[in-house]
């Protein structure tokens, strides 16, 4: 498959030097759910070089409504394992490196961020989103863009991206605010989240009572919109605006 036919549509869009550039960057996605998923195939749909896909979980049955490389086929399987063998069929040109494991403070330097020009944060565990903002936050070579909640929310035209100091009215953002605090503080570097103010109980029941309700136009937007800040940075940088 050539590159260039296949990724001709967004080369209207942004010119032949962008492509180019998008062809060289390198992408860290931690947690490839209901957000994390739809960026990594957003991600490789543009046309970035190299694609490292990181989650511990497998897929099951309540990932049908929202979560992209959940089918009836691939319930059981990795999620890094089938999101990988689809997006190298829809970009063979991307590299592609999936990696089941889970991401901590102690696994953190086996996946050596500091190869990578961005860093996406689509993870639900506290402990683990903390750690990751802190690691990439201290690599000067890596932007990180970081998910806050997606759940609970409908209308995914309240989605929007802010500085973390301005994310207003997120629970996951305020939880994330007193661990980071408890840990050493917010950190003073500046970072780019994905959120919506938007409030919204469950209206049915749970199982075991933790679950929240999520709906795919929601966590796909929330991936989307993570994505398209990274090919919007790119352009900036190679199109000499930054």
């Amino acid at each position: 498959m050539e590159r260039k036919e296949a990724l001709g549509r967004l080369g209207l869009l942004v010119g032949e030097r962008v492509l180019d550039a998008l062809a060289s960057v390198k992408v860290a996605v931690f947690g490839v759910g209901g957000v994390g998923g739809w960026c990594a195939e957003s991600l490789a749909r543009s046309g970035v070089g190299r694609l490292m896909l990181v989650d511990f979980d497998d897929v099951c049955t309540s990932n049908l409504n929202r979560q992209i490389m959940a089918t009836s086929a691939t319930i059981g399987q990795p999620k890094v394992e089938a999101l990988a063998r689809r997006l190298g069929e829809i970009a063979p040109f991307s590299a592609i490196d999936a990696r089941r494991a889970r991401y901590s403070a102690e696994t953190a330097d086996s996946f050596t961020l500091e190869e990578f020009d961005y860093v996406i944060d689509a993870i639900d565990s506290l402990d683990a989103k903390a750690a990751l903002i802190r690691h990439a936050l201290s690599l000067p070579g890596t932007t990180l863009f970081s998910s806050m909640g997606a759940a609970r929310k409908m209308d995914s035209l309240q989605i929007r991206a802010t500085d973390f100091r301005k994310v207003e009215g997120d629970g996951l953002a305020r939880a994330l605010r007193t661990r980071l605090r408890k840990s050493g503080g917010i950190p003073e570097r500046r970072f780019t989240c994905v959120w919506s103010p938007e409030r919204r109980e469950n209206k049915g029941e749970c199982a075991d009572g933790r679950a929240n309700g999520s709906a795919v136009h929601v966590t796909a937007a929330f991936g989307l919109a993570l994505a398209g800040l990274v090919v919007a940075d790119v352009e900036r940088k190679a199109s000499g605006t930054v």
